[in-house]
């Protein structure tokens, strides 16, 4: 089993901390599955892939472009960046945060450094990703000094709202594709992921959990658990192979983003 935190993160490097690119994170997946295809102890025909929230997204993609994965199983997974963005910014909000975009770029033109802002708060005075007491209390929890800060950059944010990893869905067929979905998801948001898992082809599964975005990771764990399990078992541990490698990746919880 492989875990990584991605670059920027956690214990992994990264020059610019907080600072998310999608597709510099998903070109990050593809080395870390040719690292386990490179080990000894590893069968490279047996390779899953698990991401959550804006992982969840990134699985999807990598499901539908790198045919070395057996199966993939993408929990609470963003679906579409833009989406996402009419549901959580209201219309008054939004000229404001275009203009801050804009401000940032011409101020990197200049080479000043990426700005920056919360990921969460409420304070309303306060620019912030998320607003929603479970997102506060999730982000907010006491972790060890220096693994994460309470800030991102505002270029990471526009490329969330930029990202689209539902178009890749169907195209994940003939992959295996389990999709872990809360049901009252109000951050990548229930619905779409719904609607993403009606566009998917077979082989798929859907896992319809209790509770919000965040319950995967507390209330509802034994669940969303039991269903990624159960799908990397189906999937790795063919009959009549040795069952003492059995390969997988899982990505470390990605929620530093909008």
């Amino acid at each position: 089993m492989l875990v990584h935190d991605h670059r920027n993160f956690g214990i992994s490097g990264g020059h610019l901390r907080g600072d998310i690119d999608p597709w510099q994170q998903i070109a990050d997946w593809r080395r870390a599955i040719s690292y386990l295809e490179s080990r000894p102890e590893v069968d490279p025909t047996r390779i899953g892939l698990w991401g959550t929230s804006y992982a969840g997204g990134h699985a999807l993609v990598l499901g539908a472009t790198d045919r070395r994965l057996c199966c993939v199983v993408a929990q609470v997974p963003t679906i579409s960046g833009y989406e996402q963005g009419l549901r959580r910014v209201s219309p008054d909000a939004t000229p404001a945060l275009e203009h801050a975009f804009n401000e940032d770029e011409r101020a990197r033109s200049r080479g000043e450094p990426p700005r920056r802002q919360a990921v969460v708060s409420g304070d309303v005075s306060v620019a912030a990703a998320y607003r929603s007491q479970d997102a506060i209390d999730f982000y907010l929890r006491p972790i060890p000094e220096g693994i994460w800060k309470n800030e991102v950059t505002l270029r990471s944010i526009r490329a969330a709202r930029m990202y689209e990893p539902g178009i890749w869905v169907s195209r994940v067929s003939p992959t295996p594709l389990l999709m872990v979905v809360a049901r009252d998801d109000k951050l990548t948001v229930a619905d779409l992921a719904l609607a993403a898992y009606e566009r998917a082809l077979e082989p798929k599964r859907l896992a319809l959990i209790p509770g919000g975005h965040f319950d995967p990771y507390h209330d509802q764990f034994p669940l969303a658990e039991a269903a990624a399990t159960g799908w990397f078992r189906e999937h790795l541990l063919n009959p009549g192979t040795r069952h003492s490698a059995i390969p997988t990746l899982p990505i470390s919880l990605n929620h530093n983003r909008t």
